[in-house]
């Protein structure tokens, strides 16, 4: 049985007040259940975009590694490597952020396009082959889904952070909060009843021994 709050009085200005926060209380119950129950459908779509994203970005890394054989099989490893090295390329992003139900989540934003023409790579087209450009542009493109899919994780872990978080305090009005001050206004009111047939009783006898006087 929930324990009654600690340092309330059996007055009915505290039974009044007790109600008032009863109603508060279990309003606010529904309000947050309300938002979690908004937040973890927000989450299970995100985790849907979160899954699409991965195989996309799985599917154009495998790519990607399929022309970085084929590229080493033609020219060789060390020649690929050599090749590699002339195509640094500094990429800058954007952060910004947006909110979903509260809750702020990332969005990272490349100000330019990532893919390069085979001309602004760097290195020269007798020295390499097709497999090299099509290797270069395939890992462009994976670099631009992993963006993507980084940003949708952290979504993910947003969310589901305020989700535990709306959980816990859900939790706590259910089984903490509303049941102590349940037990704390029955127990308010089953002592104010008491005081009411005792001060009946006294009465009665004050009214008897008055009665006897006048006798």
């Amino acid at each position: 049985m929930p324990e009654i709050i600690e340092g309330v009085s059996p007055t009915r200005m505290e039974l009044l007040w007790l109600r008032r926060r009863e109603r508060l209380a279990e309003k606010g119950h529904d309000l947050l259940r309300e938002k979690r129950d908004a937040l973890i459908a927000e989450f299970l779509d995100v985790v849907s975009e979160v899954r699409d994203a991965r195989k996309e970005v799985e599917d154009k890394l495998k790519e990607a590694f399929d022309y970085l054989i084929l590229a080493q099989a033609q020219l060789g490893v060390e020649e690929v490597r050599q090749l590699s090295l002339m195509t640094i390329h500094e990429i800058p992003l954007d952060f910004s952020s947006r909110s979903i139900m509260g809750v702020s989540v990332p969005i990272l934003e490349l100000p330019g396009e990532l893919a390069r023409k085979v001309t602004e790579r760097g290195y020269g087209f007798i020295d390499s082959s097709a497999a090299v450009d099509r290797c270069a542009k395939s890992f462009e493109e994976a670099l631009v889904k992993i963006i993507k899919l980084a940003e949708l994780e952290e979504a993910v872990r947003n969310l589901a952070g305020e989700v535990e978080k709306t959980k816990r305090r859900v939790n706590a009005l259910e089984y903490v909060l509303i049941p102590r001050l349940k037990t704390t206004r029955k127990y308010i009111q089953m002592r104010l009843e008491e005081m009411e047939r005792e001060n009946f009783t006294r009465l009665k006898k004050i009214k008897v021994m008055l009665e006897r006087r006048k006798g």
